[in-house]
């Protein structure tokens, strides 16, 4: 027998849930959401700082850079960038952006050039992979892979311990890679530690296949930092002498608080020279 269909309110309410919102679009799937963290803090000249950013902006257009993306499940990748400095420092120079073309690759280039630098006290690795965390929660994409690419030139001496900041970006499924710079210059040598690469594969980085890429020489950083983006958006584990794998373990402690010592020490030396 034929039973009349009779809409009410609760039915209404189911399609509703069943329905999608008006307006909805799925996420745009990419490989990697990748954050470059670039250090801005004075312990870098002025000189070194543009070095830096010219070496970020050849390496993201390379064609090495633009083919490895293409190579990808879904042939695209989400890349922002910011400069950071001291706790609370984290200025955007280019929000989420699709790569998947040489144009885009090329835009992404000219808005890191378009902008200009200027330098700021202290080092808070902790404070750079804070914000980078903020900043992949908040991508508008579906990344197979969250990724922070951060570079310094000198341990954290500033904010939450860098392990700390590691440890809960980890939890959080996301893998840190490292490109500590191992040069001389800037007026904060005094910060300097000799084995900055051992502290970002110790302190710094972490994650499934994660990787620490040293540079000892400014006129290694733009191949280095195109090397550094290829092995980022392909997933791979680095393979190289120069390419560290991070976080091995049967090791000596190591002190992950070096750089907030060389602060404390450096203020009570002056305190006393005053």
């Amino acid at each position: 027998m034929w039973m009349p269909f009779r809409f009410t309110f609760r039915t209404a309410v189911l399609l509703a849930c069943l329905l999608p919102p008006v307006g909805a679009e799925a996420a745009q799937p990419v490989d990697v959401a990748l954050v470059l963290a670039v250090d801005v803090s004075r312990s870098m000249s002025p000189e070194e700082l543009q070095i830096q950013r010219k070496g970020y902006a050849a390496a993201v257009s390379s064609p090495e850079v633009v083919n490895a993306i293409g190579m990808g499940v879904h042939g695209r990748i989400a890349l922002m960038m910011f400069e950071w400095a001291n706790d609370s420092h984290a200025r955007e120079i280019a929000g989420w952006t699709i790569i998947e073309s040489k144009a885009d690759a090329e835009g992404f280039a000219e808005k890191i050039l378009s902008d200009t630098t200027f330098g700021q006290r202290r080092t808070s690795i902790s404070g750079a992979i804070r914000h980078a965390t903020g900043f992949l929660e908040d991508v508008p994409f579906q990344a197979d892979r969250r990724v922070i690419d951060v570079s310094g030139d000198g341990p954290n001496n500033q904010g939450l311990p860098v392990t700390e900041a590691r440890d809960a970006a980890l939890q959080s499924g996301i893998v840190i890679n490292g490109l500590p710079l191992m040069t001389t210059g800037g007026i904060g040598f005094q910060f300097n530690i000799p084995d900055l690469d051992v502290y970002y594969r110790r302190c710094v980085t972490g994650g499934p296949a994660s990787f620490v890429l040293p540079v000892v020489d400014w006129e290694q950083f733009p191949d280095a930092v195109r090397r550094k983006l290829i092995l980022e958006i392909g997933g791979w584990s680095p393979q190289e002498p120069k390419l560290v794998p991070a976080q091995f373990t049967f090791e000596e402690p190591y002190d992950c608080l070096v750089g907030e010592k060389i602060w404390q020490r450096l203020r009570e030396q002056n305190f006393w020279n005053q």
